[in-house]
């Protein structure tokens, strides 16, 4: 029977029932699923990115279907912090499931007033930063594509807080193993990965841009192999625990990167096409476990042979 095989994992200091998370930017700000999911079988619930004020986002059109997956350019919509924690967070704090907060800013200092703000705040178990976003004082360029400037905003956000922090890698980098070891060094609990894809997609017929914003992130079943590549390289390249991120779908797909190297995994478009994936995908684990005789998840985690 499930109940006989034990799914629990550890990310840092935060054990989990199960490894089987919800994608920031794809789950709300969790209440939303309620009707359609049993949020407290949930492994952790990570929240729609918050800023330290409400923003509007990109204009749209801002959501395109490729094959094989889709392309986002909402430009991290939301209510911000302080309204999240008076108007969201009390529903939240009524269940059972860890909820991480993930968190975004133009400069060093929004992040660090973030981490301050939501290091008192009961209800939140961790942070993950998003370090994707464009440093407004770099040019525009993403935090978290500069090993030295990834690890300046984390120990910055290290320094703010006492609760656990993951980070969330771009993929858009030469080298992510050298971005999560910075990390790492820097403060990081975890690392998670990967971020969307920077893509783009054109109509035809009006020679134009699908998305007002023209690029957007790619993510679904196609960006699959390239995130399952690279949490395998950096779960070894780092010491910490690394949460795998990128087109899972079903509990194969999970299993994929558990056995690469993952502690835990993030669900992230699936829930647009199935709201019932997250728990699905729990479901197939313990059917797996069973199936193969063992106990404990952790049996499988790292567990490739090469």
């Amino acid at each position: 029977m499930r109940q006989d095989v034990d799914l629990r994992v550890d990310i840092g200091r935060l054990t989990l029932r199960n490894p089987v998370m919800t994608a920031s930017g794809t789950f709300g700000y969790g209440g939303e699923y309620a009707p359609f999911v049993d949020l407290d079988r949930l492994g952790a619930i990570v929240v729609k990115g918050l800023s330290l004020q409400p923003s509007a986002g990109n204009p749209p059109p801002r959501i395109v279907e490729t094959a094989c997956g889709m392309l986002n350019a909402i430009g991290l919509e939301n209510i911000g912090i302080e309204d999240f924690v008076r108007k969201r967070l009390p529903f939240l704090q009524r269940l059972q499931t860890p909820v991480i907060a993930n968190v975004y800013g133009k400069t060093v200092n929004e992040y660090e007033r973030l981490a301050a703000r939501i290091d008192g705040v009961d209800g939140i178990a961790a942070i993950e930063v998003n370090i994707s976003c464009p440093n407004v004082r770099a040019g525009g360029m993403a935090f978290g594509v500069d090993a030295a400037v990834a690890a300046d905003l984390v120990g910055a956000v290290r320094r703010r807080t006492a609760k656990p922090v993951t980070v969330k890698l771009s993929p858009n980098v030469t080298d992510i193993t050298a971005i999560a070891k910075a990390v790492v060094a820097a403060g990081a609990d975890s690392v998670s990965l990967i971020n969307t894809i920077t893509g783009m997609a054109i109509d035809v017929r009006k020679r134009r841009p699908r998305l007002a914003n023209i690029t957007g992130g790619l993510s679904g079943p196609a960006i699959k192999p390239v995130a399952l590549r690279m949490v395998w390289e950096v779960a070894r390249a780092v010491d910490v625990p690394v949460i795998g991120v990128g087109g899972i779908m079903n509990a194969e797909d999970a299993l994929e990167f558990l056995i690469a190297g993952a502690s835990a995994v993030q669900v992230g478009t699936a829930n647009f096409v199935n709201p019932a994936a997250t728990e699905e995908i729990i479901d197939g684990l313990s059917d797996y476990l069973l199936k193969f005789g063992m106990r404990s998840i952790r049996e499988i985690i790292g567990s490739l042979e090469t």
